[in-house]
């Protein structure tokens, strides 16, 4: 078997960012070296303690865990307590955490990895706000080389934003930390909600994760169950869109996504389009494609991939 590959994910979980770790935590294909919180769906005090309960819930408290940015680069903290409850984990009922949160700074960790480990070896998994990562690449410029890639969720172009008109969530809440990592010649892999918006949470999906009849099993599709609400109201649809564990999901199955590279810009300035990601689609501009943006996704096939390794915890 192929060596694991290293990870770091750093998460604002909220319900989707919950069932990815869960994922890369039931997955032997990746070593998770850390999860790193930041502020976000809810505020940080509240984002590493879910990110301990998690890991607790996977049986895998031996993870280490990292508090990071406590707020934005520049602008006050927008959270999302109205799409994931005042905890961000509502849904099942989650003992309090006993493993401990380690003293060491998010930010400091990250550099620390990545300078540690032979470059071209760890991948960033982003799953909300860029805040910790835009730090560390503002603390220590020669991690980037260093990054075998950032696979992230956020963003949006063909369906736009989901907390304005025109900006998705993790990118609204800072986009001047999401600038920096655009801008920063790392390779990344965009998950828009141009891609999640097509793994839907349907009655029937959550149902397999309900009869697996484990304690994850169960608590997963009270998690779903919680989460689904806002979006099926708002969209209209049978279950929600499952943003973050697309992050997971490609590093273990890339062929589930389709997309093409492109070159992406992130509005910093204008009060009305704030945190848009400009994706250059059509290759209109001679701006350096930098960039891979997913489109597609076989949600069949993901939602088999989730199950299965759910199944394993």
């Amino acid at each position: 078997m192929a060596e694991a590959r290293k990870i770091i994910i750093d998460t604002d979980p909220g319900q989707d960012d919950a069932v990815a770790i869960l994922l890369a935590l039931a997955s032997p294909e990746l070593d998770v070296l850390g999860l790193t919180a930041v502020a976000g769906n809810v505020p940080l005090a509240l984002t590493e303690k879910n990110a301990r309960k998690i890991c607790e819930l996977a049986g895998r408290p031996e993870t280490r865990v990292f508090a990071g940015a406590v707020r934005p680069l520049t602008r006050p903290l927008v959270t999302a307590e109205h799409v994931h409850g005042r905890t961000g984990l509502d849904g099942p009922e989650l003992p309090e955490p006993t493993m401990k949160l380690e003293t060491q700074h998010a930010v400091d960790f990250i550099v620390e990895t990545l300078m540690a480990e032979p470059e071209g070896t760890v991948t960033l998994c982003p799953l909300g706000p860029l805040t910790n990562i835009a730090l560390a690449m503002i603390r220590e410029p020669a991690i980037v080389p260093r990054i075998r890639e950032i696979v992230l969720m956020g963003g949006g172009y063909f369906e736009q934003g989901n907390v304005t008109p025109s900006a998705e969530f993790n990118i609204y809440v800072d986009p001047q930390a999401a600038d920096v990592v655009y801008r920063s010649g790392a390779p990344i892999v965009m998950m828009p909600l141009d891609v999640t918006h097509k793994a839907l949470t349907t009655k029937a999906r959550i149902e397999r994760f309900r009869t697996m009849g484990t304690r994850v099993g169960t608590a997963t599709a009270q998690l779903l169950d919680f989460f689904e609400r806002f979006d099926e109201e708002k969209y209209g649809t049978d279950g929600g869109p499952l943003h973050d564990p697309c992050v997971i999901a490609w590093l273990l199955k890339p062929e589930l996504f389709s997309g093409r590279q492109c070159n992406v810009q992130i509005e910093t300035v204008s009060e009305l389009t704030m945190g848009a990601t400009v994706v250059d689609w059509w290759n209109i501009t001679d701006g350096p494609r930098n960039a891979l943006v997913m489109r597609d996704i076989d949600a069949e096939g993901f939602f088999a991939l989730l199950t299965e390794r759910i199944a394993r915890l």
